[in-house]
């Protein structure tokens, strides 16, 4: 094995390794994705990159190439031309994809330029690792990322195609670092005093495995302000107090409609109530009251010359019904019959009719209230 890596380095001396600076080793669980950036000489901005896989360079397959670029598959390639730097994506790793990895650029008559990459894939937790590949920052502020290890060896956080920090704290190209210890096997990067310059490719380093991770350092959004006669009013750029605002006004508007409408039924149930329970109440009143017939019968005083004769007037008057009992009536009218009884003197020898005592009746009938 010893003879065999030898032999590997002295094929990539003699191929220009450092025209190519990478990382060298890293270790990625099952089932995830990584990318590695490979930064390339100045010269090499229009040549032709790719990523070929093999642990003989000179038997190596080709995978993916920048003239041939991949939206899709398991292998994709990009070329940052403006910061020198093409980056492969290896996606959904599987333990055959561990092995030699070769970044390279291709050299027109001549022998093409390369820098070789060993891919572990592991089963359980990977021997180095961070949470996020990729992290963004505003000029400014300060950025922490934190390396998760299970080897041993020298603690780094390094740029790629740049200086390293080694110990507790440092600098790189003007931006503070700072390594801490944090919880147990994991150790923490803080960029301080960020700035666009700053963005690029970083790794942090534990040993001989190198995770790469790239920082965006970005503008932070403004803020507009404006001036009142009263106070200021600080209006933000930033969507989501935007947002939330719209989506409380988008909420009060169906509540408020909502207790309209409930307010309205209830009126509108309370009015029917009332009004069956007055109907209700005029019903039982008519049905409770009685018919009542007034009679008014007078009996006419004897002269002392028409002492036989003798008079009963009797005046029967009708109560009309109601509206509500009209419709139980059998009849259109009601009618109150009276009966009249002739009472007659037992005077011996009657002979004229007017000697007969006479009885008059008159009926009043009411009509109905139609």
């Amino acid at each position: 094995m010893a003879v065999h890596l030898n032999f590997l380095l002295l094929l990539t001396g003699l191929t220009g390794i450092h025209s190519i600076t990478t990382v060298s080793k890293v270790s990625v669980n099952a089932g995830s994705s990584i990318s590695i950036p490979c930064l390339y000489d100045s010269k090499y901005i229009n040549h032709v990159k790719y990523l070929c896989k093999g642990y003989y360079w000179s038997f190596c397959s080709y995978l993916v190439k920048t003239s041939q670029p991949s939206s899709s598959g398991q292998f994709l390639i990009s070329d940052d031309k403006s910061r020198r730097i093409f980056t492969v994506t290896i996606k959904d790793l599987t333990h055959e994809n561990a092995g030699y990895y070769w970044c390279a650029v291709e050299i027109n008559k001549g022998d093409d330029v390369n820098k070789y990459i060993y891919l572990s894939v592991t089963r359980g937790i990977p021997s180095l690792y961070v949470k996020y590949q990729k992290l963004t920052g505003f000029n400014g502020d300060n950025i922490s990322i934190n390396c998760s290890y299970t080897n041993t060896g020298e603690t780094k956080w390094c740029r790629l195609g740049s200086s390293c920090v080694t110990k507790s704290s440092g600098s790189i190209e003007g931006t503070n670092v700072t390594i801490s210890e944090g919880a147990p096997s994991v150790f923490n990067v803080t960029m301080s005093g960020l700035r666009t310059e700053s963005s690029g490719w970083y790794w942090c380093a534990k040993g001989d495995l190198q995770m790469p991770v790239h920082v965006n350092v970005t503008e932070r959004p403004t803020t507009t302000t404006l001036a009142t006669t009263s106070h200021l009013t600080t209006l933000s750029l930033t969507p989501e107090p935007v947002s939330a605002f719209v989506d409380l006004k988008h909420f009060i508007i169906p509540l408020s409609l909502l207790i309209f409408i409930v307010m309205v039924t209830l009126l509108i149930w309370f009015m029917v109530k009332r009004h069956k329970q007055t109907r209700a109440d005029i019903s039982a009143t008519t049905t409770a009251k009685e018919e009542v017939t007034y009679s008014t019968v007078k009996k006419k005083k004897k002269t002392s010359s028409q002492a036989e004769e003798e008079v009963t007037n009797s005046n029967v008057r009708h109560m009309g019904k109601t509206s509500d009992e009209r419709l139980d009536a059998k009849s259109d009218v009601d009618v109150m019959y009276s009966s009249v009884v002739i009472v007659r003197q037992q005077i011996p020898k009657m002979v004229e009719a007017k000697d007969e005592d006479l009885t008059h009746s008159r009926v009043a009938q009411h009509q109905q209230n139609l």
